[in-house]
């Protein structure tokens, strides 16, 4: 029995974002007192305005390619396949990083509750059985994510009345003291290091451009606001209770538990211990959210054969479970190397997901320059993205600035995976590599030689022989060059299918199969064939030629279509723009 995949609503989908990015309203005030003291609350207001302008460029971009993938697509998109898994790499990162620290600081806020578990053995538990829930699908995973989601936001309010309460019966005595007191830096130095800090309250911002196709129609901008609301109206309320009810001073030596100590003190031990549960649930929902975003970014590398396609089998309920086990094996195996010392991974997380805003924004612009002619719901302002630019790129060097060996510490996870993308993504070259290297060491192993030969050859043959396809529509000669040029840099292949649909409302010009014969004799190496089809360009059509000619949709290309253009992008069955 097939099983059937059912979209994300609102609600779902705004949870499984949600929960990553609310996770922040445990720490980031806390972080954000310790380097502005007062001005906290103005500090994280900053932030909120920089998420603001990211809600428009997250709109405009994923509007136009709603595909998964986040950064990556966007760039795979406009720029090129090198660019693209930068993006990739950094966001796998920040998952792996995010999974590893939440469940981690999820069980030991269980051990505050129950001393005698062990750490690292339960942080392994808690991953495998956020492994195993993703194995039963989606939308069981959903479920989960949105008791938690509820029971979060319902925990934030109950502690906001209790410490408003708090305040209003007992004073502003404290609020006036916090606000007076003196600081031994600057002010301009406590807002840009308090902004710095604060930034890290919007990791998850990117997570729901990383399964937008699991989500209904219209869902993705709704689930952008959700998470823009929560962070605009409980992050800086929480740092102004905060200097109501403690003094700085106890602020800074309790920043790991803030809100269980303002819990503590506003409203008795109650209301910490519920804190504690929420913060533990909440945690948790962001391990949910880092499987959940990792696997919609690899299946689309996997499907542009950047990762092996044995990643894509997927089990009855349509769960990419290599991907996932692959996933569950790295936290697993970064955890036990860091020997639940987690301090390091901060370094990466902070980085990664600042880095990936950044590229996101700049996939935007690189959207406007190259892809204008492709229909958008919204569009963000050339000035709004370069400002936001600006704050992601003060927050990054603030980061480095206040923790310089953040970066050492990036660098040593980054460049082993950048390198091993970017050997993935010229396979042959590998194998030609890995050839020479055997006939080395092995000429006497004559029959072995041969045989590795012989299979290493039809391997690389195969991948060259993978027939692309380009949808023209009349194009000019320096049109189709600009394709070629893309299929030698991107895409490992020899064959390239040129194929025009003409109909009673469209022929193809005399002059195109002329420009495609000189083009043949410009690229020997690519064997260049055109094909005229009677039909009408649509998904049915792509689906009939695929299935003819055995030719995945995702190696089929289209120029930018214009607005005029009858289908969106993602009717198309996963065809890819080109020029």
């Amino acid at each position: 029995m097939q099983f059937v995949k059912t979209k994300l609503s609102e609600l779902p989908a705004s949870a499984i974002c949600g929960n990553d990015i609310s996770s922040s309203c445990l720490y980031v005030s806390a972080l954000s007192i310790l380097y502005a003291g007062q001005f906290a609350w103005i500090s994280l207001l900053l932030v909120s305005g920089t998420l603001f302008l990211f809600r428009k460029i997250y709109g405009e971009v994923v509007g136009a390619l709603p595909l998964n993938g986040g950064a990556y697509n966007v760039l795979l998109n406009s720029a090129n396949k090198s660019m693209a898994s930068l993006a990739a790499c950094l966001t796998i990162l920040s998952y792996v990083a995010t999974s590893v620290i939440s469940a981690n600081e999820a069980i030991h806020y269980a051990a505050s509750l129950a001393p005698t578990m062990p750490i690292i053995v339960g942080t392994m538990g808690l991953l495998l059985f956020f492994f195993l829930l993703n194995l039963l699908g989606l939308k069981e995973s959903s479920k989960a994510a949105v008791i938690i989601f509820i029971i979060h936001l319902a925990t934030l309010t109950i502690l906001c009345l209790v410490c408003g309460w708090y305040v209003l019966t007992n004073g502003i005595g404290q609020l006036t003291a916090n606000i007076s007191a003196r600081s031994s830096h600057s002010l301009s130095y406590q807002l840009l290091a308090g902004f710095s800090a604060a930034m890290l309250g919007i990791s998850g911002f990117e997570s729901s451009a990383n399964y937008v196709e699991e989500q209904a129609r219209g869902v993705f901008p709704k689930t952008l606001r959700n998470m823009w609301v929560i962070v605009t109206v409980f992050n800086p309320l929480i740092a102004i209770l905060a200097l109501g009810v403690l003094p700085i001073v106890d602020v800074r030596q309790h920043q790991e538990s803030l809100l269980a100590i303002m819990g503590q003190r506003s409203g008795g031990r109650w209301l910490a211990w519920l804190v504690s549960v929420d913060a533990m649930l909440v945690l948790s929902g962001a391990v949910l959210t880092s499987f959940v975003g990792v696997s919609g970014l690899v299946k689309r590398m996997t499907l542009d054969r950047i990762f092996p396609q044995f990643l894509l089998i997927e089990n009855k309920r349509q769960a990419p479970y290599y991907i996932l086990l692959m996933f569950l094996l790295l936290c697993v195996a970064i955890l036990l190397s860091t020997g639940g010392d987690l301090r390091a991974l901060a370094g990466v997380y902070t980085i990664s997901f600042l880095s990936v805003m950044g590229l996101f924004g700049i996939g935007n612009l690189l959207l406007k320059l190259r892809r204008k002619r492709l229909p958008r719901p919204q569009v963000a302002s050339v000035g709004s993205v370069f400002l936001a630019l600006f704050a992601v790129g003060v927050a990054l060097l603030g980061n480095v600035w206040l923790n310089p060996r953040y970066l050492w510490v990036f660098f040593q996870y980054f460049i082993p995976t950048f390198l091993i993308a970017l050997v993935m993504m010229d396979r042959s070259l590998l194998l030609k590599g890995l050839l020479s290297i055997v006939l080395y060491f092995f000429r006497p192993l004559k029959r072995f030689i041969e045989r590795f030969t012989s299979w290493t050859n039809h391997t690389i043959k195969e991948i060259n022989n993978q027939e692309f396809v380009f949808f023209s529509k009349g194009d000019d000669v320096a049109s189709l060059n600009q394709v070629m040029i893309y299929i030698q840099e991107n895409e490992e292949t020899n064959r390239l299918r040129i194929v025009t649909v003409e109909n009673e409302d469209f022929k193809a010009p005399e002059h195109l199969a002329r420009d495609i014969e000189t083009l043949d004799r410009a690229y020997p190496e690519i064997d260049i064939t055109y094909e005229r089809i009677n039909g009408h360009f649509g998904p049915e059509l792509i689906k009939e030629l695929s299935a003819k000619w055995r030719i995945p949709t995702n190696f089929m290309f289209i120029g930018s279509p214009g607005r005029r253009f009858q289908y969106r992008i993602e009717d198309l069955c996963g065809v890819r723009l080109i020029i």
